[in-house]
């Protein structure tokens, strides 16, 4: 599967109404740890039978992002049922991100 990008406009049904976990990615083009992370998610993406993964631009989406209290990126989130399950600040390698999953 590959990775969904997030927005104000399909958050509802692709986070809130997934029926697997959301792994939510919120990240910055401009930012140096962000692409470092973007490596390790897009793998999990493409290994993801489980889960769904997201990305969520902070520059553009800056209204999700305050919903999620995001203040610095990147920053991930795992959503089951519509509620926050984990979070992480910063890169992380992939085994951390996966252990979030669980």
């Amino acid at each position: 599967m590959s990775v969904i990008t997030v927005t104000k406009d399909n958050f509802e049904n692709e986070v809130m109404k997934s029926e697997k976990p959301v792994l939510l990615d919120f990240w910055a083009p401009w930012c140096g740890p962000c692409r470092m992370m973007s490596k390790v998610i897009d793998e999990i993406a493409e290994e993801a039978v489980d889960f769904v993964v997201g990305k969520v631009n902070v520059d553009e989406e800056q209204e999700l992002a305050q919903q999620f209290g995001v203040m610095s990126i990147p920053s991930l989130f795992v959503l089951k049922g519509g509620e926050i399950t984990a979070r992480s600040l910063g890169a992380k390698p992939k085994a951390q991100v996966l252990e979030m999953l669980k």
